[in-house]
């Protein structure tokens, strides 16, 4: 079947041409037609607008926040070495919290005894990296982070670099104690601090530069008439369907027989009706 001219120009031009349902081409930059519902896959995410701030202002609460827990650190390691130096357990809150003063060659917690120049150089890879990617930060959640992750690096990093036996040897001070917990000190509580903040805001969907991730809700579906009737936008829909039952009872009829003989007739012979050679 050749499509009319007109047909397919009035197609391509979008305008309405019987027999053919409206597309969203149609409908051009307009609101969507009917039945057209916007669906979102659950995966679809868009970035929404947080409050910011400053990048700058970042790097400055990052600086701000590791030098105040470094000072802190070495500050408390000295009155502990000063103070506990050969004494018996000073207890604060008995049996639960004390201080006593050891020294620990391994990572936070009394973790990996041993690996002092390892962790030293490991301390210097993150110290560097952090301040790499400070430059990208506009969260202060994350400003946080990297502050406390720098102070305790470094507070810990200058123990193994001053104190005996050695540069990148020497052993770190821990003098806090709670019971049924490895010896720490402050350096350790505030890496394991802004560990926890980072799972939160990651948690959170906050990213480095302060903007949230949060998914796209999907619009209701709207009801398509053309769905429950199709001959709606189709007004040649009903003859076609006709022409079809029609053309169908044609074609069981046989050649040369209309529908509407009856069995041994002849309509098509002249003269009328004719019987077939049975009656003879």
């Amino acid at each position: 079947m050749v499509a009319e001219p007109g047909t397919e120009r009035g197609a391509r031009r979008g305008r309405d041409v019987p027999g053919r349902a409206p597309t969203r081409d149609d409908a051009g930059p307009g609101p969507a037609l009917p039945g057209a519902a916007s669906v979102a896959s659950p995966a679809s995410a868009r970035r929404a607008p947080v409050p910011r701030v400053a990048s700058r202002r970042a790097v400055l609460i990052v600086a701000l926040t590791a030098a105040c827990l470094i000072v802190l650190d070495v500050l408390t390691k000295l009155l502990a070495v000063a103070e506990l130096s050969g004494r018996r357990p000073v207890e604060i809150i008995p049996g639960i919290l004390d201080l006593r003063l050891t020294r620990n060659s391994g990572a936070a917690f009394s973790l990996a005894g041993g690996a002092t120049v390892i962790l030293s150089l490991v301390a210097l890879v993150v110290v560097g990296v952090v301040v790499v990617t400070a430059r990208r930060l506009a969260s202060v959640g994350w400003a946080f982070v990297f502050g406390a992750m720098v102070g305790g690096a470094v507070g810990n990093l200058i123990d193994r670099v001053f104190r005996s036996p050695g540069p990148l040897r020497g052993h770190v001070v821990d003098f806090v104690h709670i019971h049924h917990w490895p010896i720490f000190n402050l350096a350790d509580s505030a890496i394991v601090c802004g560990g926890v903040l980072a799972v939160i805001l990651s948690l959170r969907g906050i990213g480095l530069d302060g903007t949230r991730l949060t998914a796209v809700p999907a619009e209701p579906a709207a009801t398509n008439p053309t769905a429950t009737n199709p001959t709606a936008t189709n007004p040649t829909g009903a003859g076609s369907a006709a022409g079809a039952a029609g053309g169908g009872a044609d074609s069981d009829a046989g050649p040369g027989r209309s529908a509407g003989a009856a069995p041994g007739e002849r309509p098509d012979a002249p003269g009328g009706r004719h019987e077939g050679p049975g009656a003879r």
